[in-house]
């Protein structure tokens, strides 16, 4: 950083600088509870020494703050894969089941969008296809955040939700599916050349998010790539060159994904399918009728309180997976 050039690529020093920042807050949360860990050790040691029961009670409630601190730095040490610290890209499809499966899709959405917020993660909605009635058959998000990939790639898999379904007049319960898939974003990733014969690129006019030139002109992009069948939308830009330069980022991150995977075997670790991402194959029950419950049939965690989780609280079950993980 203190080279005279650093910021010639303003991109990328912007990005190395966040990087540093975000080294630097972690460095000092591990200082910090060494220092406090120091300290509490010393007070026991009085503690003991005078057989003070009111130290001895302060004592306790310490040690148990920090243990959680631990705990949650802890976490950080499961984050060792070639990919963990990177950005991510997650997107949810919705499974067969009309509107009821594109309303869980949008559940799910407004679920990893909190998380993320609750992360102090930067979330961008790149595409979105509304359904006729409700929810939405299919979103992209962009997920910017030290760690997003690691902890969201614990996410990726079937996603099966069981409740009385709004949408039916009889009130039955109906279970619904979607399809969450996570994938790592490449900073670098010009040295993948596509060859303009592989892809098809069709424009349409951009709808929900994008500014106020929504709706007004064909500035939204559809990017296909042929041999794999890999189709990118971006209708998040203001222009059309932008959304067509971002969905080819996006696709060439995910022919990176592919190529990596062909060289290294690591398929299910890389793109956080731990277990085959098909239908039937769910990794996460949210059940809202006749009882209320999440549980996550990797881990066999689970909480009663589906409101919290549906409204972002899911870290204790990437903790509870990752731990799972890492014994293994």
């Amino acid at each position: 950083m203190s080279s005279p050039s650093f910021w010639d690529n303003q991109e990328k020093a912007t990005r190395l600088s966040r990087e540093r920042e975000e080294l630097d807050k972690e460095v000092k949360r591990w200082e910090s509870l060494t220092h406090d860990v120091a300290e509490l050790i010393e007070l026991d040691a009085i503690a003991q020494r005078e057989n003070d029961e009111e130290i001895k009670k302060d004592l306790e409630k310490q040690f148990r703050d920090l243990q959680k601190r631990y705990d949650d730095v802890e976490l950080l040490l499961f984050f060792g894969g070639d990919y963990d610290q990177r950005n991510a890209y997650l997107t949810i499809h919705a499974g067969s089941g009309g509107t009821d499966a594109q309303d869980w899709a949008e559940i799910l959405e407004r679920m990893y969008l909190r998380f993320a917020e609750k992360q102090h993660w930067q979330a961008v909605i790149i595409e979105e296809q509304r359904g006729k009635e409700a929810g939405m058959k299919r979103v992209m998000i962009h997920i910017t955040g030290r760690y997003a990939y690691g902890m969201l790639k614990t996410e990726a898999g079937v996603h099966r939700l069981v409740r009385i379904s709004p949408f039916d007049a009889e009130k039955m319960r109906h279970t619904s599916f979607a399809l969450v898939e996570v994938v790592p974003e490449f900073e670098d990733v010009d040295h993948i050349v596509v060859d303009e014969k592989d892809l098809r690129i069709d424009t349409f006019m951009a709808s929900g998010h994008g500014g106020q030139s929504v709706n007004t002109t064909y500035s939204a992009v559809r990017v296909v790539h042929i041999p794999t069948g890999i189709t990118i939308s971006c209708q998040n830009e203001r222009s059309q060159q932008q959304n067509k330069e971002t969905a080819l980022k996006i696709l060439k991150s995910k022919l990176h994904v592919i190529a990596i995977e062909e060289l290294q075997k690591e398929k299910q670790d890389l793109r956080g399918e731990f277990k085959s991402a098909e239908w039937g194959n769910q990794i996460r029950s949210y059940v809202l009728h006749p009882y209320t419950m999440v549980k996550d049939h990797r881990t066999k965690y689970e909480t009663q309180d589906t409101h919290r989780v549906l409204d972002g609280d899911i870290l204790p079950f990437i903790e509870h997976f990752l731990r799972e993980h890492s014994k293994g």
